[in-house]
């Protein structure tokens, strides 16, 4: 067996996931080594400190088994770790765990614990607390399981003090970045109300509507970090409430803010700017009338402009898109896709007539309206709709609504998000199998499941990297959804604030924030 020790996994390769001033057609740098704008090359760090933190979301679970959503991720990535953790290069490196081995036919995997890592209460970290939170996730007790991967673990056992084995059902290639999943204290079952983890920082009160605060973990197995000693998660849902917080001196941090503020507010700032890996898009509700038309779904295609969305929207600093994939994947990005659709309003009022909708028809876009990004979209794009015959109305959804009736009710027409990136092609596209609990779109492929699937066990990587593009164009072909863009993340922060990296993922790391001398 193939021993892994200290191994760096490099799931999402190199170049553009180093960037930090990337821009829709310019050049990169290195995050590690490219000083943030405005600002020179990072001074002596210091230990200390609290830092306050603009969010536009409460959690919706503290128990990192039971979230959905990626805000509660952006926070609680501090506070929670699994054998496995990425870095902001998107390779996985061992975390709880301190070296794993991998069986030859990929069904086994098995872990040695790194000495000395504690929970935030105190307690060791065992063999025992890793098989009851993976059995937590496969739903042993409860015949559910939490995760759907999980359902693929055919047993985890604990041969002695410092070794866990993972033995699954059959083999799934994609199955290595489950393991951040967080890895918590046997029997505790107050999770959600006062969570309890291993990361660089330990939770102290979340008060709906207002804050969520953490504090340094000072039994942290990682030696110098972090380096301070609170940070604040603010809920503000008001990007402009934001912004003048961060004028004001009230916040020190404002990530995602709108490109278009950045002239505003000057050098006054430190700026460290790069691609999201997200993929912003419009749903429809493909089991709702008159979208389970594909001609319907590639007339909305032909009517909207994307081009004058990321102008307008994003200031011209976002990546086309033309599938469910940005092109941080690389080598399992397809190239190509986001001109299937160029805005052709003659095509789009010939398919609504073909489908039998010449008059065109009446329909809602709902939006999450703490996302004030998505909330321009939606209205950029309802002026777009309306010049082949389609009046969009915008619904305005508190975030909470969002997820309860739309995320998880599917009850909506027309819906606009963004679908944060994944630490693997798999996980990024296999949101539209039909079989997914979480399919909002509705869609239903019986030649895509296949695909998915496909890739899933290939172990070829270079024809698993051809199942993921032929699925992206699959999706392209049926126009499940408007793709649009993959907008730049910019942060904000005041200058005496260094050390932030950008991560391919939705989190925002803090134990490598510093205050500089």
């Amino acid at each position: 067996m193939l021993t892994e020790r200290l191994r760096r996994t490099p799931l999402l390769l190199a170049a553009l996931l180093l960037s930090v001033t990337v821009l829709s057609a310019c050049g990169s740098g290195d995050p590690a080594k490219t000083p943030a704008t405005g600002a020179e090359a990072s001074k002596e760090p210091m230990q200390g400190g609290s830092v306050v933190v603009a969010v536009p979301q409460d959690p919706d679970y503290l128990d990192p088994h039971l979230a959905v959503a990626s805000g509660t991720q952006e926070m609680m990535f501090n506070v929670f770790e699994g054998l496995l953790k990425p870095n902001e290069k998107g390779e996985l490196q061992p975390a709880v765990a301190q070296e794993y081995k991998v069986s030859p036919d990929g069904l086994t995997y098995t872990f040695t614990l790194r000495d000395g890592v504690k929970f935030h209460n105190g307690k060791t970290v065992a063999p025992e607390d890793v098989k009851f939170s993976y059995e937590r996730l496969m739903g042993k007790d409860t015949g559910k399981p939490l995760s759907s991967a999980f359902a693929n673990v055919e047993a985890v056992d604990t041969p002695d003090a410092k070794t866990v084995t993972v033995k699954l059902k059959k083999n799934d290639v994609s199955f290595m970045s489950n393991f951040t999943a967080a890895i918590l204290p046997k029997g505790y079952d107050n999770q959600n109300k006062a969570p309890i983890g291993t990361g660089p920082f330990k939770f102290v009160e979340f008060q709906p509507n207002q804050k969520l605060v953490i504090e340094k973990n000072k039994d942290y197995y990682v030696k110098g970090v972090p380096y301070l000693d609170k940070v604040e998660f603010r809920i503000m849902p008001d990007a402009e409430a934001s912004l003048l917080a961060l004028k004001s001196g009230d916040i020190d941090m404002y990530p995602r803010i709108g490109n278009e503020r950045i002239a505003e507010l000057g050098d006054q700032f430190r700026y460290v700017e790069g691609m999201q890996n997200m993929v912003q898009l419009m749903t429809m509700n493909i089991a709702r009338k008159p979208f389970d038309d594909p001609r319907v779904r590639q007339a909305v295609n032909y009517a909207v402009d994307t081009d004058e969305i990321i102008k307008v929207v994003a200031d011209g600093k976002g990546t086309k898109l033309g599938s469910n994939m940005s092109p941080v994947m690389q080598k399992y990005f397809q190239e190509g896709l986001e001109s299937t659709y160029n805005v052709n309003v003659d095509k789009a009022k010939s398919l609504l007539a073909e489908a039998g909708l010449k008059d065109g028809f009446s329909t809602t876009i709902s939006v999450p309206s703490n996302y004030k990004f998505h909330v321009d979209t939606a209205q950029v794009i309802a002026q777009q709709l309306a010049k082949v015959g389609i009046t969009a109305k915008i619904e305005m959804v508190e975030w909470a609504v969002w997820l309860d009736r739309i995320y998880k009710g599917r009850d909506y027409d027309l819906t606009i998000i963004g679908l944060t990136g994944k630490l693997d092609p798999h996980e990024v596209l296999v949101r539209y199998a039909s079989d997914y609990k979480s399919n909002f779109y509705n869609y239903n492929n019986p030649e895509y499941d296949k695909l998915i699937k496909a890739a899933q066990v290939e172990l070829d990587d270079a024809k698993r990297a051809q199942l993921y593009k032929d699925a992206q164009k699959r999706l392209t072909k049926d126009a499940v959804a408007v793709y649009i863009m993959d907008p730049n993340f910019t942060v904000a922060m005041k200058k005496e604030l260094d050390g932030y990296k950008l991560y391919p993922i939705y989190v925002q790391d803090m134990s490598t924030i510093h205050r500089v001398k």
